[in-house]
């Protein structure tokens, strides 16, 4: 380092975080980590953390690393050392909260699913539109995307390693919800939380299977079912996915789980099942995908690993092959460790906060996009929409253009120690 690069100070960009819980304790991390991790121009820095409890999100700034704390999101947004706003409230505030930032000029990381309702996600991708003509950039939090295995799998689909789509086989099951005297918080109450285990979960797989096939889902056929329909109500704060309930009930207004079939635009088709009342499985995400060629398989319990199986070699070799998903040259890896020194669920964040930033130093639009997560709500209402009349098949709105136009940065063989090792790809 010659005198004058120690003498430089590194040009940073100030993060507002909003919302400090499981979320935000997650971002938090990614936010903390990635400087350390990628070389980044501009540097992230932490600046404030926002809540409305002043002691639970002074703790929390002081836990997580965030410099100051406030009580009211628009005065965070409202802060000169801030520049990108990073969303991590219940879906009921992220429209308001996301449109105000980007009409003050700051950038925007918004939690998935992008909002409750299809209007209020329409809004937020026309703001985002219009702020992207001011050279700003607006990301939706889909962190799985993020997992090295699966950017590594949409590579192979792109290369076509498994030919033309046949099935895309997606679950997301989790069992916090099993015991009835679980709480009522505020993510089994349909006015703050939009929807279930279909916005919970379903969105993520809804996500990765129109990411990883490069297309979207034109239609769908689903039911949904609560199964537990009164609960305590909330005794005190939540915590994560965990809370005490008092002696009163109220009721459940949203669903425990979804299960729908989908076609995709090329007439490939997709199964999903997303639960919170499955007895055993934490987080357990799993999909498979099938094609002419061959087949790939994930499961987030075992998330450096990629099954790989290609049809064309000699039956009696021919199987799903183990690929270990830590080189150097597999997407994000060469900035971590040797190979074999596996990642973990809370890289993703990390991750996701290195493209965000790249794509502002770049100029590039970031994916996925606003009008990205606007397609994964309209898909959910569709799925809604079908539940409503007996599992009709309902088609799901898609504009002329259709997602995956644009492009972003991903790693092609690892981000690199700088903004210019990665190359712009299609992705949805």
């Amino acid at each position: 380092m010659t005198q004058r690069d120690s003498e430089t100070p590194l040009p940073t960009l100030g993060i507002g975080l909003i919302g400090y819980a499981f979320m935000g304790a997650a971002h938090s991390q990614g936010w903390r980590t990635v400087g350390r991790v990628f070389d980044l121009r501009p540097r992230p820095v932490l600046a404030a953390v926002a809540g409305r409890d002043r002691a639970a999100v002074r703790a929390a700034a002081d836990r997580h690393g965030w410099a100051a704390a406030e009580t009211d999101w628009r005065a965070l947004v409202a802060r000169d050392d801030v520049q990108v706003v990073d969303i991590c409230t219940p879906g009921d505030s992220h429209a308001e909260i996301a449109i105000a930032a980007l009409d003050a000029g700051k950038h925007v990381l918004c939690e998935k699913p992008l909002a409750n309702s299809v209007a209020e996600a329409e809004a937020m991708a026309d703001a985002a539109e219009r702020a992207a003509r001011r050279g700003q950039v607006a990301m939706v939090g889909f962190n799985y995307r993020r997992v090295p295995a699966l950017a590594f799998a949409r590579r192979l689909i792109e290369e076509d390693r498994i030919g033309a789509l046949r099935h895309v086989r997606l679950t997301y099951l989790q069992d916090w919800l099993v015991d009835p005297e679980f709480p009522l918080t505020w993510r089994l109450e349909r006015q703050h939380a939009g929807s279930g285990a279909l916005g919970d979960l379903g969105a993520h797989i809804v996500d990765l299977a129109q990411f990883l096939a490069g297309e979207p889902l034109v239609g769908v056929s689903a039911q949904l079912q609560t199964f537990v329909r009164e609960r305590p109500l909330l005794a005190g704060a939540a915590s994560g996915l965990s809370g005490s309930g008092g002696t009163e009930r109220g009721p459940v207004t949203v669903d425990d789980a979804a299960v729908f079939t989908g076609r995709l635009a090329s007439g490939a088709l997709a199964t999903f099942e997303a639960s919170r009342m499955a007895p055993g499985r934490k987080n357990a995400l799993r999909l498979e995908i099938s094609g002419e060629h061959g087949s790939l398989a994930f499961d987030l319990e075992r998330l450096n690993e990629l099954l790989f199986h290609d049809h064309r070699e000699p039956a009696v070799t021919a199987g799903f092959r183990r690929i270990l998903v830590t080189e150097a040259d597999h997407p994000y890896l060469d900035a971590w460790w040797p190979p074999g020194h596996v990642l973990g669920y809370e890289h993703t964040f990390t991750h996701q906060a290195r493209d965000l930033v790249v794509a502002i130093a770049t100029g590039t639009a970031p994916l996925p996009s606003f009008a990205d997560g606007l397609q994964v709500q309209r898909v959910l209402a569709a799925v809604e929409e079908s539940a409503a009349r007996n599992a009709v098949y309902t088609p799901v709105p898609v504009p002329a253009s259709g997602p995956g136009r644009e492009t972003e940065h991903v790693p092609a063989s690892g981000p690199g120690r700088d903004n210019g090792a990665a190359r712009t790809e299609a992705q949805v």
